[in-house]
């Protein structure tokens, strides 16, 4: 698809309007300038036309500040790979010093380019647009990206140079079968952006030792191994005591949203550090929300000195996350590089086992021969019976058993249940659930 890059100074209404075209809230919106940092991609749609939209962050041409050199950056490689680029001015605060500096940039690109004056609500506001065309533009765009105004006109015009692609609705739909979608988490400054640097091969998030510099999450679609991934690098999880600021509330808030939206979660601990409550934290949400997980230690090569470190960081590892006993721990070194080779192939294993289906009389006999082994107990003085199995959905794996007394099973049975179920059907690294039904009542949530 066309890929369409907004662009413009700092606090102009870029991420309100990717949002409004994206018809999402992907993009951190907020009153404070610079928020968005990172480029942000969305799907898009107008008259029928598909095309992949990108966030950018503010530019500023002359602050040399560490962030805004990387800002900058991300903005040029955004240009890079547009198709159509779409500048955002503030018409509130009337033609800027920096507006014509960075106009001219996209000019040099050669590349079709829109120019929106944001902020007009009405035809009455028009008058804002004047300054603007001594830069030389044929036409502005007058557009409100808060309230939707002028977005038609402007909307149809860049969807005349997108090209005719398949239909919108049916490519989400393979893409949500075909693509496993990864999320990286875990605690500010544990090196998941690092991590996704590394995993791509290029500079696709900012990277500072700085913490909070992701706010926030970045979707990154990549091929690998003939397989499709959708890459997901997010602001760092804070306990809730130290997210005072309301802007790192949201970011965390979309980082567990991340979450509910991915196949598997890979959480970021770092070697150099013992294991934090908080670590624990993120691990039970993404327990509560069964999905997929992957134990990641980077920084491995701070302890590769200390072999007695190494194993006893892996036990207290593998103790504090007993939770969780299908998350494989995989140690390795993002900056370095070192055993971050194994973390795609481990992803794979670990989808291909939460998409898993199993087969309504392989299912029924691994039950018939877990009753065999464990005798069900005795309730309300007489035998718990169980009369069949099916499953009834992945991702992850859900099995629906039929008994007499689905309220009363007790949460060792139900345990051992899940672990003759993992050893039956190789579901070693999946979360499982269970639903317990009665032939005639509400089921049960395992």
């Amino acid at each position: 698809m066309a890929i369409v890059a907004i662009v413009g100074r700092p606090n102009v209404g870029k991420s309100t309007l990717f949002n409004r075209i994206s018809r999402s809230s992907r993009a951190l919106v907020d009153d404070l300038p610079g928020v968005t940092r990172d480029r942000n991609y969305a799907p898009a749609a107008w008259d029928d036309k598909n095309f992949t939209l990108v966030d950018t962050g503010g530019f500023i041409s002359g602050d040399e500040s560490v962030f805004d050199r990387h800002t900058r950056d991300q903005i040029e490689y955004a240009l890079q790979e547009a198709d159509i680029l779409l500048f955002v001015a503030d018409a509130k605060t009337g033609l800027h010093p920096e507006d014509p500096v960075l106009f001219d940039m996209l000019r040099r690109t050669s590349k079709p380019v829109f120019f929106a004056v944001n902020k007009i609500d009405g035809a009455e506001q028009k008058r804002y647009l004047d300054e603007f065309y001594a830069m030389g533009v044929e036409k502005l765009y007058p557009i409100s990206s808060a309230h939707g105004y002028g977005l038609g006109d402007l909307l149809s015009d860049i969807a005349e140079l997108v090209p005719e692609s398949e239909g919108f609705a049916e490519a989400e739909e393979e893409d949500e079968v075909s693509e496993i979608r990864v999320s990286i988490l875990g605690r500010p400054n544990v090196g998941k952006s690092t991590l996704v640097n590394r995993i791509l091969g290029e500079p696709r998030v900012i990277v500072s030792p700085v913490p909070g510099t992701t706010r926030d999450a970045v979707d990154t679609a990549f091929e690998r191994g003939g397989r499709k991934f959708l890459l997901v690098d997010t602001a760092g999880i804070r306990r809730k005591g130290k997210t005072r600021e309301k802007l790192e509330k949201i970011s965390i808030i979309k980082a567990l949203q991340t979450i509910e939206k991915s196949h598997v979660c890979v959480i970021l601990l770092d070697a150099s550090e013992a294991v934090a409550d908080q670590d624990l934290h993120i691990a039970g949400y993404i327990r509560e929300r069964f999905r997929a997980c992957i134990v990641g230690v980077n920084k491995w090569d701070t302890l590769e000195a200390d072999p007695k470190a190494m194993k006893n960081f892996i036990e207290d590892t593998r103790y504090r996350f007993r939770f969780m006993p299908y998350a494989p721990i995989l140690p390795f070194s993002a900056l370095g590089g070192k055993g971050v080779g194994k973390l795609m192939p481990a992803v794979t294993e670990v989808f291909e086992q939460f998409n898993r289906r199993v087969t309504t009389g392989v299912l029924n006999r691994a039950l018939r021969e877990a009753l065999g082994t464990h005798e069900p107990p005795v309730v309300r003085g007489r035998r718990l019976k169980f009369f069949y199995a099916t499953q009834a959905g992945v991702r992850p794996p859900m099995f629906v058993i039929f008994c007499n007394y689905p309220d009363s099973i007790h949460f060792s049975y139900e345990r051992f249940l899940v672990n003759q179920f993992r050893e039956s059907f190789g579901l070693d690294k999946t979360p499982i659930r269970l639903v317990f039904r009665g032939r005639q009542r509400e089921e049960r949530k395992g």
